[in-house]
């Protein structure tokens, strides 16, 4: 069963996603997740902002689960790489093409602070880290696989921008053959 805190996050997160930090009110918030006024400042203090970063963590939670889904069974680095655009493009679908990045739409759109700004820096690298660690596991070099990680996450980003622009998931299926190219 999900708390009201869990679903409380879960539910800002998703409107996130699709209408950006300063597009969601809390009223609407409340309403999504039916739950009382009381309850979002008993579990977020801080309100909105504290909601955000709770709804930024538990996406950055799912992203890492679906990075090591899509790289464990992988055989090679490509493999994995593949796969884990193909299972965006498959979300991206479901959702209709109508979300956005689940961290970056709560947290660069959030307020400009040092706590947004660093919990971002974070997410962002634990992610960068993860298809590293698959990388050397699946026999790159340390230097080859930062490489290649950052090289996967800057293409996702602007990938899920352009398939959100011109509503089509195709493109997030296509990007294994910008970035694996050379490999």
């Amino acid at each position: 069963m999900t708390s009201t805190r869990e679903k409380l996050a879960l539910k800002a997160g998703l409107l996130f996603q699709q209408k950006g930090y300063h597009g969601v009110g809390l009223a609407e918030i409340l309403q999504a997740a039916g739950a009382p006024k009381g309850s979002l400042y008993h579990h977020f203090p801080n309100g909105k902002a504290d909601l955000a970063l709770a709804a930024a963590d538990i996406a950055s939670t799912e992203m890492l689960r679906i990075i090591d889904s899509s790289f464990d069974p992988a055989q090679d680095y490509a493999n994995g790489a593949t796969t884990l655009c193909y299972k965006l493009a498959k979300f991206f679908d479901i959702q209709e093409g109508k979300i956005g990045c689940p961290v970056s739409a709560t947290l660069l759109e959030g307020p400009d602070n040092a706590t947004f700004q660093d919990a971002l820096k974070a997410i962002f690298g634990a992610w960068i880290a993860r298809i590293k660690d698959h990388a050397i596991r699946l026999g790159r070099g340390p230097e080859q696989a930062e490489k290649d990680a950052q090289l996967l996450f800057l293409t996702i980003q602007g990938g899920w921008t352009l398939a959100r622009a011109s509503h089509n998931s195709d493109i997030l299926r296509g990007l294994p053959a910008l970035v694996l190219s050379d490999t």
